[in-house]
């Protein structure tokens, strides 16, 4: 029995940062020494964003305490993780569940009542009773709603948790699954001359995505996504080149320039066997969903792949106007792509995380009467990919 992504919804918080200017702001407090500045300036220049979203309001207080940076733009004495901690608390709540409300509200098809489980996922703050309860408790959704919470996976968080919500609706076919995924990256910011904080720095942002799983078929105008597969692999190597750890001022990111270059590797094979395992060729794809963790994860598996640019366009896009946003990333990928292309789509989706982990998703987008003939000469008039 399938399951189908009902609706997909995304919010960020109000304030935004043009990458020009953080550019400038990071040349000015984390080195005097030019080569530093050289590196910094080049790092974001070339990185593909021009705005980032954060919930970091220093310039605009409004009452919040300021975290990093002084009104004039110098820097504070490093946060401790426990403040950091406390800012995530403060912002992640609301946004939780303001976007779970939303999401329920724009599904025609479903209202609170139906809501069976909710799955949260985060790799940038703790709080309990999680954010899985102040959904339930703050909505008003059943008591009984059974409740998950994924935590410190990574950007390809929300396939693990679209796994989960498949199995409760494979398992109980009447299943209603709400998915949030919110990452609030930039309460981690590291003012370090260090590669690894530089490059990590000029690319994540704050952000969250949702998604409304069931086994229960869409109605005749509802667009939606059909679930056909999901699987997950891991490279040989990598192991170091990404990674999360806890410090005593903030979550530290590990993120080597080698990413890049260990993805284009092992990114060929990995899709082979996903495509194989469903019965596909590259040529059946029209949209390719990749997580834009960067501008050089982009490029690598646009050329690994052999990818149009129409194919990737929705990646670059939200790379460009949102940066890195971790877990929520490729539900902001998967939105546009529902929004703003014909039905009978293929789409194969897939992130990347710390192990190093590839995980992948094979969607059909689904909208009035499906049809196979339709959906292969549609993909392949996107443009093929050729393994």
């Amino acid at each position: 029995m399938p399951a189908y992504i009902h609706q997909i919804n995304t919010a960020v918080p109000p304030t935004s940062y043009q990458q020009d200017f953080t550019r400038d702001l990071m040349k000015a407090n984390i080195s005097d020494d030019r080569r530093i500045q050289s590196l910094i300036h080049r790092i974001y220049s070339r990185s593909g964003i021009a705005k980032r979203h954060s919930v970091i309001r220093d310039f605009n207080l409004n009452g919040h305490p300021a975290l990093f940076f002084d009104e004039a733009g110098n820097a504070l004495p490093r946060a401790g993780t426990k403040a950091r901690n406390e800012a995530y608390i403060r912002e992640a709540r609301p946004l939780y569940c303001k976007l779970a409300e939303d999401t329920i509200a724009n599904a025609p098809d479903f209202d609170k009542e139906d809501i069976t489980h909710v799955i949260t996922v985060s790799c940038t703050g703790f709080f309990a009773p999680g954010p899985d309860f102040h959904i339930v408790k703050e909505l008003g959704l059943h008591p009984s709603t059974q409740r998950y919470h994924l935590g410190f996976m990574g950007c390809y968080a929300a396939f693990p948790a679209l796994k989960m919500a498949r199995a409760f609706c494979a398992a109980d076919p009447s299943s209603v699954v709400l998915v949030v995924c919110l990452e609030l990256c930039t309460l981690h910011l590291q003012l370090r001359e260090e590669a690894d904080f530089i490059i990590s720095g000029s690319v994540f942002s704050d952000g969250a995505g949702s998604a409304l799983v069931s086994a229960i078929a869409p109605g005749p105008e509802s667009r939606a996504l059909m679930i056909k597969q999901l699987g997950s692999d891991l490279t040989p190597d990598g192991e170091h080149d990404m990674a999360w750890t806890i410090g005593d001022t903030g979550f530290d990111m590990t993120l080597s320039s080698y990413i890049p270059g260990i993805i284009k590797a092992n990114i060929p094979p990995v899709i082979g066997r996903q495509l194989a395992r469903a019965g596909l060729t590259g040529e059946d794809i029209g949209l390719w969903a990749v997580h834009p963790g960067g501008r050089a994860i982009l490029d690598k598996i646009q050329q690994s792949m052999q990818l149009s640019d129409d194919q990737i366009a929705s990646s670059r896009h939200i790379l460009r106007e949102y940066g890195n946003m971790s877990s929520a990333t490729i539900l902001f990928v998967l939105k546009n792509m529902l929004e703003n292309n014909p039905p009978c789509q293929t789409i194969l989706a897939m992130a990347f995380g710390p192990g190093l982990t590839i995980e992948t998703g094979i969607f059909e987008v689904l909208y009035a009467p499906d049809s196979a003939q339709t959906s292969r000469a549609l993909n392949r008039a996107n443009g093929s990919a050729r393994l």
